[in-house]
């Protein structure tokens, strides 16, 4: 058994990672971390651990060395304390943004400061499997991804993988996001009365994740505007992405169905869903609840050369503790899919 821990284990993502390592074949849990609440019971923050695990949380400074090491701190920690950390474990898996950005001038334009730990960038290997998995086989480092960035990313990277969008015009994206994205810890926005039955946009413009998509589109050479808006609503989990693209002239239903299908047949976590009839004809977030999938598709408007398309998944699962599962299981050379085979659920 490969032994793993977690730093930083009390939060959503966290308590999500806990859940998926506890059922995992290959991995042991050895230690998870939380300064607030070093010695109490895992299932008293993560009720749906119960019965699970009788493990308790632990200070950083407590960590032993291990196999694995997944690190689930807020954004700033994990690049100031890296140089440690690193000492704990052959491989690990950051779910911050700390190392996402390949540029450390990025730091600035996109979080406002600049980076602490620059010379780290490079060692680590962006963990989207779906772009970079071959850089992921040989990684010990892996940065988490951006679960508005990841969507988005999903959603156009057919049209960019196929040289089919028209850099001149950009790329305009609206994601629809569930509270959790705001983490565990309460704030005036995330209050009950405050935040129930809301369809707030927060962020119109400006939205850090940006700076991940356009790292992305680059990797193909495609360099144009991308102006992704934040809107959130009434769930809990769940990230709908909605992009506007336009494409080369000449671009018809056929070029596109095949660019998606080119990026994405083989892919165990990306379903295309295009249906002519049906109530679930395009991605929803709701059915994805707790599962690693991605659904995306499409829509081609032939009049206007615009393609909108969409991609849903779950924040906390393909936005963040499943995909980073995802890496670790290439980054051990494992089946990708270990532990990570729930489908979702319906009705919910």
């Amino acid at each position: 058994m490969t032994s793993v821990s977690i730093i930083g284990a009390s939060g959503y993502t966290g308590g999500e990672l806990l859940r998926l390592a506890l059922s995992h074949p290959r991995l042991e849990v050895q230690q998870v971390t939380s300064e607030r609440l070093d010695g109490q019971f895992v299932h008293f923050t993560h009720p749906n651990l119960r019965g699970r695990t009788q493990l308790k949380f632990v200070r950083s400074e407590a960590v032993e060395k291990c196999d694995l090491l997944f690190l689930g701190l807020p954004h700033g920690s994990a690049m100031s304390r890296i140089d440690h950390l690193a000492t704990l474990a052959d491989r690990i898996v950051d779910l911050s943004a700390d190392f996402r950005l390949r540029e450390a001038g990025d730091y600035d334009t996109w979080y406002g400061k600049p980076h602490a730990n620059p010379a780290w960038l490079k060692k680590f290997v962006y963990g989207l499997p779906e772009l970079h998995r071959a850089e992921l086989k040989a990684a010990t480092c892996v940065s988490g991804v951006g679960c508005n960035a990841t969507a988005t990313t999903l959603a156009i990277w057919p049209l960019a993988a196929a040289g089919l969008i028209d850099a001149a015009r950009g790329v305009i994206c609206e994601v629809k996001v569930g509270s959790s994205e705001g983490g565990a810890a309460a704030a005036d926005a995330t209050h009950h009365p405050e935040r129930a039955g809301v369809m707030r946009s927060f962020a119109p413009t400006g939205h850090r994740h940006t700076a991940e998509v356009l790292q992305a589109l680059k990797l193909k050479n495609v360099v144009t505007d991308v102006h992704l808006s934040a809107t959130a609503i009434d769930n809990v989990r769940g990230v709908l992405a909605t992009a506007h693209v336009f494409v080369t002239p000449g671009t018809a239903e056929k070029d596109v169905w095949k660019a998606y299908r080119d990026a994405f047949t083989g892919e165990p976590f990306v379903r295309i869903v295009k249906d002519r009839t049906g109530l679930y004809r395009y991605p929803e977030p709701k059915i994805l609840s707790g599962s690693n999938y991605a659904d995306v598709g499409f829509e081609l408007d032939p009049k206007t050369g615009r393609v909108v398309a969409l991609c849903a998944i779950d924040n906390l699962m393909k936005g963040a503790a499943g995909t980073a599962l995802q890496c670790a299981n290439i980054m051990m050379g494992w089946d990708e899919g270990l532990g990570l085979d729930f489908p979702g659920l319906h009705p919910i």
